[in-house]
C-alpha cells in the first residue's frame, strides 16, 4: 500500500506553500475549488491533520512547481 521512499515525506502549511509557489491564500484555495474557473486538477490536495488543521505534502508542491516551469518553458519554445 505504501511505497518505501528515499527521502522522509514532508509536511507543509500554508505559509510554506504560499512561499514555495509565491501564490495567494485565495489563488491557492481557488485552484482547490472544483467549483472555480482557477481550479486545477494537478495543483496538490491539502491533507487533514487534525481538525481545521490542513498541510500539504512538500515534494508533491515541488513536482507541482517543477511543471509549472517545464509547460511554461516548453509553450515558449513553441
Amino acid at each position: 500500500m505504501f511505497e518505501q521512499r528515499l527521502e522522509p515525506l514532508v509536511m507543509i502549511r500554508l505559509r510554506d506553500v504560499l512561499n514555495r509557489t509565491g501564490l495567494s491564500r485565495s489563488t491557492i484555495y481557488s485552484k482547490l475549488d472544483i467549483n472555480s474557473p482557477h481550479y486545477d486538477e494537478l495543483f496538490p490536495k491539502q491533507v487533514r491533520v487534525g481538525t481545521g488543521s490542513v498541510r500539504w505534502v512538500q515534494s508533491e508542491i515541488d513536482l507541482w512547481i517543477e511543471k509549472c516551469i517545464f509547460s511554461s518553458r516548453e509553450n515558449r519554445e513553441k
